[in-house]
This record gives C-alpha cells, structure tokens and sequence, in this order.
C-alpha cells in the first residue's frame, strides 16, 4: 500500500547546495523514517549513483534525480527529472550542459560582486569553489560571510548576489525536457507556484505556463512542497487532475544551507494520497 508511505522526492546534498554529504542524507533519510526519497542536485547525478550503491534490502526506496535550471522568453523554471538509469546519454548531456552554465554563472557573479561592491575573494578561495561539483548562490554566499561582506548567507544573496540583473546562461525548459524523456525519466516542474524558488505565479497564469511546459512534454508536477500552503496544493492538485499529470512531493532539504525539515512537504495530514502521485511512484516499482 502505497498511501501512507512517508514520501520527499526533492533534496539536495553536498553535490550541488546542500549541506549534507550523499552518505548523511542516507543517514538522515532513515531517522526521518521517510519510506521513498530521491536525491535531486542542481544539474547532477553524482549523489544518485553514490547512494543507488549503499542501499540495499530493507532500506528506503530510492528513485533517481535531478533538478535543472530552465529560463527562456517568457519566464524561469526549474525542472525536475526522475529516472531509473543514471547512465542514459540524453541525461549525462544534459547534466554536462547544466554544469557547464553553472560554472559560467559562478565566474559572472564573483566578477560583478567585485565591480560592483569591491569585493576581493582570494585566489585560493575561488579556486575552492572551482573545485565544488556545482556551486551556486549558497556557496558565494557562505564566502561572502568568511570573508566579512555580509553577516548571513541570506543577506549575501538577496541585498548582493542578486542585485546581477544581467541575463543568466540557462538550459530551456523544451531542452530540459527533451533530454529527460529521451533518458526514459520523467520531467516534473519544481514548485511550480514559485517559478525559480523566488516568484508568485498563480490563476490562469499558472495554468497558461503549464498548458505551455507540457507541449513540450512536462509530465508531472510538484504539487506537495515545504512552502505551499493547503490552498496552493489543493490548487495544483486539481491542474494536475485535470491534465492528467504525475503528482510529487517533496521538501526542498538543503541541510544547514536552507531552513527547512527533510520530509516537510504536507503530506503527514493526507490519508489517500492523490492518483498521480500514486501513478508516479508505482512507475518506479514502489510498493511492488
């Protein structure tokens, strides 16, 4: 029975922005006593293939993930992808492309951030952030903090980091998408009322993105996440009802990098979980 299995497919480990290592998220996932978990690190797999190899008989579920960074003309979105083969080319290509954007993005903000404001960061620590698998927003602005040019990590990103209104190299989300379905995966649009984590899109709006996402071949939706409130989720549940689209939950845990709890998505308080989270999960053998 799938229903009332303690679900987070969205989390993210030291791979990408997360503070926890692939092995601490395994560690935490089973205190948690969450049943289904997927690891999803901004444009990677690496935390995937790492923790597909620790788990065995008798250990929480595991599906495959990632999250990409999508934008285009009309707008920012992330993309979620879920898959059974970490090896699929069309994947691989995808998280290369992601992580090569990445590192561009890396270059583009500390260059501003020393235009801008005057901000020295010393060779040794960008060579450190060079060496990260995919470091983003949180790691500038944990090295902001070190080096005394804000006094939080939010403070550095919000009043520095994203005052660079410049357009930022992104995959688009028909490309994201593409990939995905050619590796077999399922695309799955991140918090979607939230556009790229920092948006409000609501109403016929909403509806008017997704309609346009799944032309392109969007499958599913996030629908249960730490921010929404029962209004929101309630909301996207009947979008994703009424196009026949896959439901995830997830929590968005990025460890001591984010405030938020592993496993706090809203669905403690669901008694039947919604068909297209059902669908989604038995499409990757959970509950067999």
């Amino acid at each position: 029975m799938i229903s009332g299995k303690k679900i987070d497919l969205h989390m993210h480990s030291t791979v990408s922005d997360g503070s926890d290592t692939p092995e601490e998220i395994v560690a935490r996932v089973k205190e948690c006593g969450i049943d289904v978990f997927s690891v999803t690190d901004h444009d990677a797999i690496k935390a995937g293939k790492i923790i597909r190899k620790m788990l065995s008989n008798g250990d929480p579920e595991f599906i495959c993930g990632a999250e990409f960074s999508c934008e285009d003309e009309l707008g920012r979105y992330h993309i979620l992808a879920y898959f059974d083969d970490p090896s699929a080319p069309s994947i691989n290509a995808l998280v290369e492309k992601g992580h090569a954007l990445r590192m561009q993005k890396l270059t583009m903000r500390l260059d501003f951030l020393n235009k801008e404001f005057g901000f020295e960061f010393p060779p040794d620590d960008v060579n450190k952030l060079l060496s990260y698998d995919n470091p983003g927003k949180p790691h500038i602005g944990n090295l902001m903090v070190k080096l005394g040019y804000a006094d939080s990590m939010r403070t550095a990103i919000y009043d520095y980091i994203n005052k660079l209104h410049v357009p930022n190299p992104h995959v688009r989300p028909e490309d994201a998408i593409e990939s995905i379905l050619g590796g077999n995966g399922i695309p799955v649009l991140a918090h979607p009322f939230f556009g790229d984590g920092d948006q409000l899109i609501v109403g016929n709006e909403m509806e008017q993105r997704l309609k346009r996402l799944m032309k392109f071949g969007l499958c599913g939706v996030e629908a249960f996440y730490s921010g929404f409130t029962p209004k929101l989720t309630k909301e996207m549940l009947a979008l994703a009802e009424k196009y026949g689209l896959y439901v995830t939950a997830g929590s968005d845990y990025h460890g001591k990098n984010k405030m938020v709890r592993l496993g706090d998505n809203g669905l403690d308080d669901v008694v039947e979980y919604p068909s297209g989270l059902v669908n989604f999960l038995e499409k990757f053998g959970v509950g067999n």
